[in-house]
């Protein structure tokens, strides 16, 4: 086996709990990664656009089990070594991109929980961010009036002015440097509530913190755009935004009416990503080939969506499309789940390949067997493999 590495022990205990139960690890991933070569190179490729000041935006599509999570993961652990901002979220009927019930805003709340740097990466950063801009406004601001911060904040984000929201965003911010200037953590409490859409009433917002709006379903997208601006003043490179389980829109959203207006959204996101509206952010979002292809449900019902989002007619006979915004996943060969196993051998092993229970042999003979079954070749997926 390979030579011995060093393992953290809250690596190895998250990878082997998260793999025995059929899920991704959120940490540790470069110790088990596999294959997926030239959809990695094509994803860095993305996060230098979005660096460069532009936009970016793929649907990694396979079926279950075949590595979207872990490969979503992968591209945001790359993200962070590369100081970007991180936003993710699993879609379900109470989280999707527009609805009148407050489902979009739940979207927003749970992405902006889940906001990871390198420092940060299980998420919670999004008050250290703030701290972080505030930081550098105080330090530059020495009149404590109110008037003066909120001009040296708007000089920052002067980009937000003519932006949905923006205004808003700005004051909101303002708020926050006013109240870490004057020591006040109610102040800064409320402008975070703000900024986490948790205020349910314009009322209680403008009692607050003044600002005469609230985060609401409607708002999802134009406050990721205004986040995406927000970072890079802070001084980072761009934010990434990531969807998994978009297959909840086709395959359990049953009001078609509901559906459409989904993926409305999503064809205005792609829309922006490609003719250059939007700047520092890229989209990436994990389904399955039916939400993908169904024409009855999937994005293919969409004829919008469906004309931009086709594969390449000429990409045939083995031939794969990078420059497109699909990425189809194929299952790991028997090759890679060879070294994929073996790798996990080692993470039990805590690095140590005199330690590891499973050798080449056994690996070898698991995958022979599993193989070997009827239809095993076609169906066998790497989430199969490894629980297995």
């Amino acid at each position: 086996m390979s030579e011995t590495i060093k393992i953290k022990p809250r690596e190895r205990t998250a990878i082997l709990q998260s793999l025995g139960a059929g899920v991704v690890p959120r940490v540790g991933l470069p110790l088990i990664q596999v294959g997926r070569q030239r959809e990695v190179a094509a994803l860095i490729e993305d996060l230098k656009r979005v660096e460069e000041g532009g936009a970016s935006l793929r649907y990694v599509i396979g079926r279950f089990g075949t590595g979207k999570s872990f490969f979503l993961n992968l591209i945001r652990t790359v993200a962070l070594e590369r100081q970007h901002i991180v936003m993710q979220a699993d879609i379900t009927l109470e989280r999707r991109f527009h609805s009148t019930g407050g489902h979009a805003r739940n979207l927003y709340t749970e992405l902006v929980s889940n906001m990871s740097t390198r420092a940060r990466p299980d998420g919670g950063a999004m008050a250290g961010l703030v701290e972080k801009f505030v930081t550098d406004v105080a330090r530059t601001t020495e009149d404590e009036d109110f008037a003066a911060v909120e001009h040296a904040v708007e000089s920052r984000l002067a980009e937000m002015r003519d932006m949905p929201k923006g205004i808003h965003f700005i004051r909101v911010i303002a708020k926050y440097v006013e109240g870490y200037s004057n020591s006040q953590d109610e102040l800064r409490n409320a402008a975070i509530r703000w900024l986490r859409a948790e205020y349910s009433t314009k009322t209680e917002a403008r009692q607050d913190l003044g600002v005469r709006d609230i985060i609401e379903d409607a708002d999802l997208y134009d406050f990721l755009k205004l986040w995406a601006v927000f970072v890079r003043a802070a001084g980072f490179k761009g934010l990434l935004v990531g969807f998994d389980e978009m297959v909840v829109l086709s395959e359990r959203l049953n009001q078609a009416q509901a559906r459409e207006k989904n993926y409305e959204v999503l064809l205005q996101i792609l829309n922006d990503a490609f003719q250059g509206h939007v700047e520092g952010i890229g989209f990436c979002f994990a389904g399955t080939d039916e939400f993908l292809s169904d024409p009855r449900r999937g994005l293919y019902s969409y004829e919008a969506l469906k004309t931009r989002l086709q594969d390449n007619q000429f990409a045939r006979e083995g031939l794969i499309d990078m420059a497109g915004p699909v990425i189809r996943l194929q299952s790991l060969t028997q090759e890679e789940l060879f070294v994929l196993l073996e790798k996990i051998a080692l993470v039990h092993a805590n690095g140590d390949p005199a330690r590891t229970l499973v050798d080449e042999e056994g690996i070898s003979r698991f995958l022979r067997y599993s193989f070997g079954r009827l239809g095993a070749a076609a169906f066998m997926t790497p989430r199969d493999s490894v629980k297995s």
